[in-house]
């Protein structure tokens, strides 16, 4: 019965079905070779990428969107609370009057339809998430159900179809996706569907969201843009060509797609996002995806997008193809232990805590939640990456900037990191290290240890961040840091002095879009505080193989890249310095900062832009005159400096700098002077 039903019917039956306006599939079928979008195939969903929001796991995505939320009050299917924050389900501030801003209360409920409704009907919660039962999933009553009870309450409604969501070439009845077939998605709720039923690599997890509300759609591909950065390129690819290879062969479109009916109205306020994070995502410079006529040149992300070395594709190549793989074979903890040793002197022994995970940015999210649980307070130098600073103010850390200046790199000074610890209690120091993000300056071992020295009078919590550290390209005259030395001459009497490293293995292997975070921490009291918060995004089992082989061969350094990186960082430099900005140097990294000198009160008035130009809206005139994205001065936190990603492929590279010299023509005419082939 209808196109996605797969339970049988007598002929009689399907003869008086129709008669009666029924739909009827026949069984028989003849297969036509055909490409096809799975869920609009499978079940008959007019879905875009307009709808579907990708995660790297079910866990990330219930955190992420109770954060986007942060309602006083949720009620969680008790098999989805495992991996919440542990406070959240240990607080008893139920009532509104007890609930302090921003914090998040999780009730626990039975998954049972209509024991949930009955808990949703007397809590009136302001988020519901939960998964069905399976004899419940069959038919979409249960999802109506619930629908309805919410749409009443006021509550959002998160629905996870995690474990009856299958990847087979003959899928099972699916109620909720039989309703979507039929209905649009009311705008308080949304579909959760985790890909866990992976038999081959167990530990392989995508999820993916959807929500027809383009509102709630947009917010939930920010936060996980700001929170996680991004979920892993080998795992979409892993299920995208899944995907492919279960599409191939589909059942051609024998019937037309049937009109869905619109969403019912809602009546009832719900709640909307955090206070925060509707402030951050407002003013955060975030992804800008290019039109299908012209792509944006993107030079405001921390990605490379260089030419992979050899070594690396050989390394993820034979970590597929592998059968059986040993644990041993998979752990990378020794490598990165003699990693850190050689790069930074610092010594993680067997009483540290090694903690993996898909990137960088995730663990520096729950690190900031450390802090929060310290109702610590987080410093960051000004010309900070601005991606880590907007994360913590997404989560309402209180956080304090330390001054910086331009002739000293916007390094920190020692001065300046004093006279700023003295109005703080709790302090949590973030240093970029030893090359800086995004300036491309570098810290030497003289300068971490003056640093280190400031934090040990005042008992400073240190977050020593080395994820843009490896490529550096102008180290004369800096020292190489040993951070075990400097840490042996260093005499603390506060005992929350403790010194964390966090560190990302894509830079140091030059890897491009394959991330790979760590983070090594020796205080216990620390390392428990960060196991409360355990949905953590972790690296797959083949990463860890690619990975640790890579850090074996570190030494045999592609120097094809390094080369390509230290020639596009000049062509960057010569470029705009023609074109009247003002660049700073940059020594190290793939990103440097320049400030627009030429440009600051200028007037322009292209398509979708006009005004008087500064180093906050130089981005969007840049964007909408050339297609060329930049970090603006809002990004970078240093006033009228914005910044410049360089490690793009060289034809996309070569584009990059066709853009900057057509904005000089169009905002102060005439040609730049270029010198040779820049």
């Amino acid at each position: 019965m209808d196109l996605v039903g797969d339970q049988p019917v007598c002929a009689r039956t399907a003869w008086a079905y129709m008669k009666s306006g029924g739909r009827i599939s026949h069984a028989l079928s003849v297969y036509s070779c055909q490409l096809r979008q799975p869920n609009q195939s499978y079940h008959h969903i007019p879905l875009t990428p307009d709808n579907v929001v990708v995660f790297p796991s079910r866990a990330v995505a219930i955190e992420n969107a109770l954060r986007l939320f942060s309602p006083g009050l949720a009620i969680v299917d008790e098999h989805l609370t495992r991996h919440l924050p542990k406070q959240w389900l240990t607080s008893l501030a139920i009532e509104e009057s007890n609930h302090a801003k921003d914090t998040v209360t999780v009730i626990e409920a039975p998954r049972q339809s209509d024991l949930l409704i009955e808990l949703i009907r007397k809590l009136k919660p302001q988020v519901v998430v939960t998964g069905m039962a399976q004899f419940e999933a069959i038919t979409s009553a249960a999802f109506v159900n619930l629908l309805s009870v919410t749409k009443d309450v006021g509550s959002r409604l998160l629905l996870d179809i995690s474990e009856h969501l299958e990847l087979s070439s003959l899928p099972s009845s699916n109620g909720v996706l039989k309703y979507l077939a039929g209905k649009t998605l009311p705008s308080h709720a949304a579909i959760l569907c985790g890909l866990v039923k992976n038999q081959v690599y167990s530990d392989l997890e995508v999820a993916f969201a959807i929500s027809e509300d383009p509102t709630v759609y947009k917010a939930l591909s920010q936060t996980i843009e700001l929170l996680e950065g991004h979920t892993s390129v080998i795992s979409q690819h892993y299920y995208g060509c899944l995907f492919h290879e279960l599409l191939a062969f589909q059942i051609g479109d024998r019937h037309p797609q049937q009109e869905r009916e619109p969403a019912e109205a809602i009546s009832k306020e719900m709640i909307g996002f955090s206070s925060s994070a509707m402030s951050t995502l407002e003013g955060a410079e975030l992804f800008v995806p290019g039109s299908k006529e012209s792509g944006v040149i993107h030079m405001d992300l921390d990605r490379s997008f260089l030419p992979v070395p050899s070594a690396v594709n050989a390394s993820i190549f034979e970590s597929f193809v592998r059968q059986n793989i040993t644990d041993s074979e998979t752990d990378v903890r020794s490598s990165i232990q003699q990693l850190v040793k050689d790069s930074y002197g610092f010594a993680a022994d067997s009483g540290s805590e090694i903690i993996y995970g898909n990137t960088c940015l995730a663990l520096f999210n729950k690190l900031v939640l450390c802090c929060m649980q310290e109702q610590g307070t987080l410093l960051f130098p000004l010309g900070t990456n601005g991606h880590y600073v907007n994360a913590a103010k997404f989560v309402n850390a209180t956080t304090l900037a330390i001054p910086t200046k331009a002739d000293s790199g916007f390094k920190i000074e020692p001065s300046a990191l004093a006279d700023t610890l003295k109005k703080v209690s709790q302090p949590w120091v973030y240093v970029s290290g030893p090359t800086v993000n995004p300036t491309g300056f570098l810290y030497s071992d003289d300068d971490i240890a003056q640093l280190l020295s400031v934090c040990a009078k005042y008992g400073a919590r240190v977050l020593i961040d080395t994820s843009s550290s490896g490529l550096e390209f102008q180290a004369t005259g800096c020292s190489q840091w040993n951070l075990e030395k400097c840490l042996s001459n260093v005499k603390s009497s506060k005992p929350s002095f403790s010194v964390v490293l966090l560190g990302e293995l894509s830079f140091e292997l030059t890897t491009a879009g394959l991330d790979f975070g760590f983070l090594i921490m020796s205080d216990s009291f620390l390392v428990d505080t960060f196991y409360s918060f355990p949905s953590l995004s972790r690296p797959h089992s083949t990463l860890k193989y690619t990975f640790r082989k890579l850090l074996g061969l570190k030494n045999q350094k592609d120097q094809h890249f390094s080369d390509l990186i230290v020639e596009q960082k000049e062509t960057l430099k010569n470029r705009a310095e023609s074109c009247g900005w003002d660049a700073a140097g940059c020594h190290g990294g793939i990103s440097m900062l320049a400030k627009p000198t030429a440009y600051i009160g200028k007037s322009l008035k292209v398509d979708g832009f006009e005004g008087k130009l500064d180093g906050h809206n130089i981005r969007e005139a840049l964007l909408r005159s050339t297609g060329l994205c930049i970090s603006s001065s809002a990004w970078t936190g240093v006033p009228d400096y914005c910044r410049f990603s360089f490690a793009l492929e060289s034809s996309e590279f070569d584009r990059a700098m066709e853009c900057i010299a057509r904005f000089r023509e169009l905002v102060l005419g005439g040609s730049p002077q270029v010198n040779g082939s820049n």
